[in-house]
């Protein structure tokens, strides 16, 4: 069998997601280094992924509607691939793949499909419950005949993120960023609770800043955390680029998060986070490299929210209720900060 001389991979957002899709992008290049990959991925989570080698993107903007599907179309016109990995269910997606011309449509087995995706392909992935979602999107290069053996990121940073990082703050006390906002309203910690812990770093002599987003949502969350602080930590929150933050990352010893973008985009630099896991599963949607450190509530909400435990329920429910993530106590937190601190000091 010859090597395909073209394949389109299709995962448009989240930019967690989107950083579990670089490791089949490696696997895809080292087994076929000259085979034309084309990925369709989100206007912002391009500013994280767009410049990896050896990969063409082509940007849909959701928030164009309809005239942003027609843009991408156009730029498919006249092209065709020999395969298409379509790594995103949602009914967006699945209207957005049919101007993809592809003889292979490769996409989620039936568990996992839904929105009429299993419509738009006409092969799918193996069939597997338990994984973590980096893993099920490794899977998809298997119909093609190959296995994801290890995992790969090396998203490129350039200099200027890494010296506006390290202008930031010089080498000294280890650091702990805080990244307090998920995309998920009902999975953010309590901004009294994140103080409490900042706090306690601090008073242990660690450097401590705040990151997120330029949102409002972001903004009133990181005041609400500084205005409950007793020292004042650093304050970053909507001041850096995803490539500036990932350049923190590369500076940072710890990061203290909920189950989000950022938490994916500092394993994937080798960072420890310490994850706030009880609307959803650490084993399926955390931090994919090493999960010592998160502390994990999620079967103490199932069997409070869902009256069972997490494993008779189905692999990838949400737990979102209001009040779920105050299963997570302050206690619970320092003592899996003390013990992630033990490492740098031992």
């Amino acid at each position: 069998m010859s090597d395909p001389a073209s394949i389109c991979l299709l995962r448009t957002s989240a930019i967690g997601d989107v950083t579990h899709v670089v490791p089949l992008v490696r696997t895809l290049q080292r087994a076929w280094p000259q085979t034309a990959l084309t990925w369709f991925v989100g206007k912002l989570e391009r500013k994280i992924v767009g410049d990896l080698p050896g990969v063409e993107f082509i940007t849909f903007d959701k928030s164009a509607g309809w005239a942003g599907m027609r843009e991408v179309n156009a730029a498919l016109r006249g092209r065709q691939f020999d395969a298409l990995l379509h790594m995103q269910v949602a009914l967006r997606s699945n209207l957005l793949s049919l101007g993809i011309t592809a003889r292979r449509r490769i996409g989620y087995d039936r568990a996992r499909a839904k929105d009429l995706h299993g419509l738009v392909v006409n092969e799918r992935i193996p069939a597997r419950t338990g994984e973590h979602v980096l893993d099920a999107i490794g899977s998809f290069c298997e119909p093609l005949g190959l296995k994801q053996t290890d995992v790969r990121w090396d998203i490129p940073i350039p200099d200027d993120a890494h010296a506006w990082a390290a202008e930031q703050w010089p080498d000294g006390p280890p650091t702990l960023l805080v990244s307090p906002t998920s995309s998920h309203a009902l999975r953010n910690w309590q901004p009294q609770r994140y103080a409490a812990v900042m706090d306690h770093a601090m008073n242990r002599g660690w450097r401590v800043a705040l990151i997120g987003g330029p949102s409002p949502g972001e903004r009133s969350m990181a005041d609400a955390v500084l205005a409950a602080c007793r020292q004042a930590p650093l304050d970053f929150t909507g001041k850096d680029t995803l490539k500036k933050l990932m350049a923190m990352f590369c500076r940072t010893q710890l990061l203290l998060t909920p189950d989000s973008g950022p938490m994916h985009m500092a394993n994937s630099v080798g960072v420890k986070v310490l994850g706030l896991h009880a609307a959803s599963n650490p084993a399926r949607s955390g931090p994919y490299s090493d999960r010592r450190w998160c502390v994990d509530k999620y079967d103490d909400a199932a069997r409070k929210y869902l009256g069972k435990p997490a494993s008779e329920i189905p692999w990838g429910s949400k737990i979102e209720h209001a009040g779920v993530m105050d299963l997570i106590e302050i206690d619970d937190v320092i003592e899996h900060f003390e013990a992630a601190a033990a490492t740098f000091t031992a």
